[in-house]
């Protein structure tokens, strides 16, 4: 029969140890005492192998000081969770390990939740308080510049692996600390990965392969969390590898495979409300540094006007994204971002820009199953009276939904010949037949 000692419970009881307050007191003293008991600019100096072999061996003689009889899984889990909690992001460590996980949602220092394929869940996962969740915060917006503090409540940043962060805290917050990433995989998805997920179809890759390389100017609409950045970033793919590729993000999140890149991030304003750098003003210094294309992360504001005017004037094959529902609302919301520069044009002439800009528009749509996928592949074919002119090239349409809550249905051809398929032509791409028939 076995004792009433820790050393002898089994797993689900030993589980319940490792959560007790007994051993989240003992996680923070050993931590203290390692924080004070090793030089942490010698650790830089050495190897990360090396570096983990260390801390091990201290944590482990800082365990047996405690006196605190644990099991070898409790010995394990504490030897991990303090490492996490020194070198890492503490508890968001596991999640951030698992590559199934593409969002993590952080309500309150009690309440984490995860997206995974496209489902919300809540975690078992805690922070101590909000003491502790603001610290974690704090140890991300630093290693990347930027300051959140209650003069400046509201931060985006980014991690090593690219993984977009928002953190806003109080007095906004009103419930303590909230943080919100967006994460992307270790390796950037391929337009092979977006087909076999039913982004999009065979027939529409190549569509779009060929309107990147024959330098379509191309528009990626969609509402939050639909993939827009990761379908920039698989088009960019398709750019060849002797143009000059300016981006302009507000948060880097784009790996652009070419090798001649100059990527550009915007800058917030200092304590003093100075030092802002805006997408605008570096479009408008990208302008001057002779690029092939340019990319703008996400269209916000007035830099709507410069990048229209660019894809007008020799910078074709430029791409973006922008926040709508549908591409007719993706305009409208052109139009409004063009009077945000401050310039007081003619709605007529506003129009005319985008319809001699844009040649391509792509709406993303997240369905209830989880699925992303590119609904409408909308072509720009000019002005008829005060209006833009779109016709639809290829459609996504729905049949339904089937026993498992998937959403099925099938992408259509129109029937509509697009004018750029003589672009295509002449840029020496050849299309199989019938691929715009219906």
């Amino acid at each position: 029969m076995l004792q009433d000692n820790p050393i002898n419970l089994p797993a689900q009881q030993a589980a319940t140890t490792a959560d007790s307050e007994q051993f989240k007191e003992m996680k923070i003293r050993i931590h203290r005492r390692l924080i004070d008991s090793i030089d942490l600019a010698k650790m830089d100096l050495m190897r990360n192998s090396e570096v983990v072999s260390q801390i091990r061996s201290v944590i482990e003689n800082l365990i047996i000081g405690e006196g605190v009889p644990l099991n070898q899984a409790e010995r394990d889990r504490l030897i991990v969770e303090i490492q996490h909690e020194t070198f890492g992001l503490g508890p968001l460590e596991p999640l951030l390990a698992d590559d199934e996980i593409s969002d993590i949602l952080v309500n309150s220092s009690s309440m984490v939740y995860v997206e995974r394929r496209g489902r919300l869940t809540k975690t078992e996962v805690r922070f101590r308080d909000n003491a502790h969740l603001m610290q974690i915060i704090e140890r991300i917006v630093s290693k990347v510049g930027r300051r959140i503090d209650e003069s400046s409540p509201y931060v985006d940043a980014r991690l090593p692996d690219g993984s977009r962060v928002n953190a806003i805290i109080p007095p906004l917050a009103l419930d303590g600390p909230v943080l919100s990433i967006r994460r992307f995989g270790r390796e950037p998805l391929t337009i092979k990965n977006l087909i076999q997920l039913g982004t999009l179809d065979e027939r529409m890759a190549q569509l779009l392969e060929a309107a990147v390389q024959s330098r379509l100017n191309i528009l990626i609409s969609g509402g939050t969390g639909t993939g827009k950045t990761t379908l920039l970033n698989v088009l960019s793919a398709y750019i060849p590898e002797g143009e000059r590729v300016v981006s302009i993000e507000d948060s880097a999140e784009l790996h652009l495979k070419q090798e001649h890149v100059v990527r550009l991030e915007t800058r917030p304003p200092n304590l003093e409300g100075r030092g802002e750098v805006t997408s605008r003003e570096l479009l408008r210094n990208a302008l001057r540094m002779r690029p092939d294309r340019i990319i703008i992360g996400e269209v916000r504001g007035g830099e709507a006007l410069d990048l229209l005017q660019a894809m007008n004037t020799g910078h074709d094959g430029s791409l973006s994204t922008v926040h709508a529902n549908t591409t007719r609302d993706a305009l409208s919301r052109l139009e409004t971002m063009v009077l945000m520069a401050g310039i007081d044009l003619p709605e007529r002439a506003i129009k005319e820009q985008i319809a001699s800009a844009l040649n391509l528009v792509l709406q993303l749509v997240r369905f209830s199953d989880g699925t992303r996928k590119i609904v409408k592949l909308s072509e720009i074919t000019g002005m008829e009276g005060n209006t833009v002119v779109m016709q639809d090239i290829i459609v996504y349409h729905q049949r339904g939904i089937d026993r498992e809550g998937k959403v099925v249905g099938q992408f259509k051809a129109t029937g509509v010949r697009p004018l750029f398929a003589e672009r295509f032509r002449l840029s020496g791409f050849e299309l199989p037949r019938g691929i715009f028939e219906e």
